[in-house]
């Protein structure tokens, strides 16, 4: 009896200390490694970059990040913890009945109502979970397995120009532990090709310099193909990073946005080209400033932003 007792005493230890999920390095960096397998190609039973199947690419992925999973879908919906449509992150898995006989395929959600995924007819891609024709109905659910470490808390520094961060709403005091994430034009073109539903599959770049070593190939390719994007002298600058301003001409034109009301803010000249395209976000409420009466027109976007603003348009 004491044996017992002492057995289910050490149980209950090793349950009361351990961990709810394991800790992946974050959102931005399992969503950079899933991408960077965009047209592997799908194999029943592939664990390997050179083939994935659904549960062998999520696997993969995780397992590239730091957090083990098990190998087959019915497992991985067993782990971690249950969340809604509604309350869906970045870094959850999510599942759907693809087969008629209960969960049979799974994927990583992206944001934007998106996830990526090792899809049988076209490999590793891109989906909506809103797809009417496919994978609204099939979606089952969605688990949490992993909780995220804080980005760059033990950095000490701010960003190299010592702006302050600011949100949509209000200008924020300048955090002395947090370093500014500010987005590329790479990822812009990557978000915009996923929030779209832009065809990733072709590629027809001429860019000078973006090949496929570039994890966003495939999306710098689509929006150039829709002429959302254009390039500079042969080049399209992947790495180079977008103002606020230039943001506002790029979504109004992505998304087809109509109308203006002005905004009235105090940074924003009216004979400023990014005039009226800032006016249009705030004329479908995408964008109500920093709550000091500026918009932030020559401000770089931050990742955060950049988030934000697609988020206001597909809500």
């Amino acid at each position: 009896m004491k044996r017992l007792l002492s057995l289910v005493l050490a149980s209950f230890l090793l349950l009361s200390i351990a961990p709810d999920f394991a800790s992946a390095n974050s959102p931005t960096s399992l969503i950079s490694t899933a991408r960077n397998y965009l047209g592997t190609p799908y194999l029943l039973g592939g664990t390997t970059p050179r083939a994935f199947d659904c549960s062998g690419y999520t696997q993969y992925v995780f397992n590239k990040e730091g957090v083990s999973l098990p190998r087959t879908t019915g497992q991985q919906i067993a782990v971690g913890s249950p969340v809604s449509k509604s309350n869906l992150e970045v870094g959850d898995l999510v599942f759907f009945n693809t087969s008629g006989r209960g969960v049979s395929h799974v994927g990583i959600y992206i944001g934007s109502n998106n996830f990526i995924h090792a899809s049988v007819s076209k490999g590793v891609m891109v989906s909506s979970l809103n797809d009417p024709y496919y994978w609204k109905s099939r979606y089952m659910g969605a688990r949490r397995v992993t909780e995220f470490e804080p980005e760059n808390t033990n950095d000490t520094t701010i960003d190299k120009e010592q702006e302050p961060v600011k949100t949509e709403t209000q200008v924020a005091v300048v955090s002395p532990v947090k370093e500014v994430i500010y987005a590329t034009r790479a990822e812009v073109a990557q978000e915009l090709a996923d929030t779209l539903g832009l065809d990733q599959s072709t590629v027809n770049l001429t860019f000078k310099d973006v090949d496929e070593s570039n994890p966003h190939y495939h999306a710098i390719s689509a929006v150039a193909e829709a002429n959302i994007f254009s390039g500079f002298q042969g080049n399209f600058n992947p790495n180079k990073e977008l103002t606020r301003g230039q943001m506002a001409k790029v979504l109004v034109e992505a998304f087809e946005l109509q109308g203006s009301t002005p905004a009235n803010f105090t940074d924003v000249p009216k004979d400023h080209w990014a005039f009226d395209y800032i006016n249009t976000l705030y004329h479908n409420k995408v964008t109500s400033g920093y709550g000091d009466g500026k918009y932030g027109l020559d401000d770089k976007v931050t990742i955060k932003h950049l988030h934000s603003f697609i988020n206001s348009i597909t809500k």
